[in-house]
């Protein structure tokens, strides 16, 4: 029986992105962190002082990761680069899609090894013009997986053995075996196909329990699944339809922070949903997650 919370998703900060995306709990400043994609920036807010903080960038950015020096490293329009958290200051490393100005980083993560993980996707959703690629700490790169169309959600089994992700277009979830050591994956199989009524999968993380959280663009919500059986368990509303991803944070890590997106909007849905593009917090949601994998480690 899929069951829903009574607990409420409030706004976190008075600030509405465009796409507001990819949201990063940072446990050693206790401090949220999210992207708008298409503003090109990195957005900080910490809950203990309500300190919102922003970096302005000169380039859309689909993702970042914390490194273990507490910087960023991000996927941006012109690929990898290092962000100094302080000043903003960009370090451009590789762009392995240089040879195609039309596609852009989209969804990105770290994995438990410490390499950065990002996909790519053209900016007409064109399909099959994307690509996975992996960064290393010793900043070489590697392309994982081709033929991606909107490349979103990752997530890894709390034994380090699975790769879960989402091409956002083929309604799927797939997992893959991971071989933390190598960063090899093999074996891609669908464990989850989702229902076009549930709205497009997006962005993804997993709890404590092993079970996977997806954000639901044009849903209104966020699902919980059972991964080894493709089960949806739960779900929580939310006041916005475009809803892009979601991460755990909080000092014990049981609140679900909710990035929203506004792009795309008539005036009469925005009137609707006044609050698209907000970040939200579910506080002590009920579930709890792990903390974020850094670079470099």
């Amino acid at each position: 029986m899929i069951k829903e919370s009574s607990r409420q998703p409030i706004v976190v900060v008075e600030h509405h992105c465009l796409l507001g995306e990819g949201p990063v709990w940072d446990a050693k400043q206790q401090v949220l962190c999210w992207v708008d994609i298409l503003n090109g920036a990195i957005h900080g807010y910490a809950p203990k002082n309500k300190i919102h903080t922003t970096i302005q960038l000169d380039q859309l950015i689909g993702a970042f990761a914390f490194c273990t020096d507490g910087n960023f490293i991000a996927a941006l329009q012109n690929g990898f680069a290092f962000i100094d958290r302080a000043s903003g200051e960009t370090k451009m490393i590789e762009d392995p899609e240089a040879h195609l100005p039309g596609n852009r980083f989209n969804d990105g993560k770290c994995d438990p090894a410490g390499r950065f993980w990002a996909g790519t996707m053209a900016l007409t959703e064109e399909a099959g013009a994307g690509s996975v690629y992996t960064i290393e700490k010793n900043v070489g790169v590697t392309k994982k997986i081709d033929n991606v169309s909107i490349s979103n959600g990752m997530a890894w089994s709390a034994d380090h053995t699975t790769l879960y992700y989402i091409d956002s277009p083929s309604f799927k979830v797939v997992a893959y075996a991971y071989d933390k050591t190598t960063g090899h994956i093999s074996n891609e199989r669908t464990i989850i196909t989702i229902k076009a009524q549930d709205g497009v999968p997006d962005g993804m993380t997993i709890d404590s329990e092993g079970m996977l959280w997806i954000a639901h663009w044009d849903g209104w919500q966020v699902t919980r699944w059972d991964p080894a059986t493709g089960e949806k368990l739960f779900h929580f509303t939310l006041p916005v339809g475009r809803v892009t991803s979601c991460t755990f944070g909080g000092e014990s890590l049981e609140d679900l922070y909710i990035t929203s997106a506004r792009v795309g909007l008539t005036d009469e849905a925005l009137e609707s949903q006044p609050m698209a593009g907000a970040l939200f917090v579910i506080s002590n949601c009920g579930f709890k997650g792990f903390p974020a994998c850094e670079f470099g480690k």
